[in-house]
């Protein structure tokens, strides 16, 4: 069974929400390098350090999604779909960031399951600051680049395998930097300017705590590299996940 962390942020302006899905596809793979917690399968260490991610991916319907003209084209998807016998409805829709059918959402997705609730809640506040400055740019009738799903699913690729510890792509400038590096633009020149708003500056630069801990995925792999028992890091995945909520 895989579970992993979804996260939904208020947006009831349909063009807006669909503009603001295309643009933060982009970001959808710095959020997974700092959520990894999945480094086993079946008893095996697999060498990735969200193993969720692959499993998941042969599902239909999953992965980064391409980007939408309107409302309208993911209305009339959905509704071709039902009517087809494809899906029973809108919720067989799995991409990494979706619209949310049931509700005036935008949902993120694609995290694993953080095994620390500051982490948890620091994806949650860090996604809602990257809708937030987009509706900022939009209001100053500015917007973010999109590129192409095919793009964003080799950063993708990239966070699930290496995590924190490896590079991504910044195709602004076709060129690839440390993971971390990137993170730190995201948390301290993208979001910087809305943060104070929302009042989750504490929430939101905790990343720049991750990055020099580690994420769960790298916790569990040091605890199983000095112990060589799975059930040490069962042991250890269970006292993360009491501390702060029990």
């Amino acid at each position: 069974m895989i579970f992993g962390t979804h996260v939904h942020v208020g947006i009831e302006d349909r063009s807006f929400l669909i503009d603001a899905m295309n643009a933060a596809r982009y970001m959808m793979p710095h959020l997974l390098a700092l959520s990894t917690s999945s480094p086993f399968w079946l008893g095996r260490k697999t060498g990735l350090k969200s193993y969720r991610s692959i499993v998941f991916r042969s599902f239909p319907r999953t992965g980064i999604p391409r980007s939408l003209g309107s409302w309208s084209e993911f209305e009339e998807m959905i509704t071709t779909l039902v009517e087809t016998g494809s899906i029973p409805n809108a919720s067989k829709i799995w991409w990494d960031i979706r619209p949310s059918w049931s509700y005036p959402t935008l949902e993120m997705r694609i995290c694993d399951v953080c095994t620390r609730v500051d982490e948890a809640v620091c994806v949650a506040a860090l996604f809602q600051a990257i809708i937030a400055k987009l509706w900022k740019l939009r209001c100053d009738n500015l917007s973010w680049r999109q590129y192409s799903a095919a793009f964003i699913e080799e950063n993708k690729w990239r966070a699930c395998r290496y995590g924190l510890d490896g590079q991504l792509i910044d195709f602004g400038k076709s060129r690839q930097l440390p993971a971390r590096q990137l993170i730190e633009e995201l948390v301290g020149w993208f979001v910087d300017d809305v943060v104070d708003d929302l009042g989750s500056r504490k929430e939101v630069e905790y990343a720049l705590t991750i990055l020099k801990s580690g994420t769960s995925a790298d916790r569990q792999l040091a605890t199983y590299q000095r112990t060589g028992d799975l059930k040490a890091v069962v042991d250890e995945l269970i006292k993360e996940t009491a501390e702060g909520v029990l």
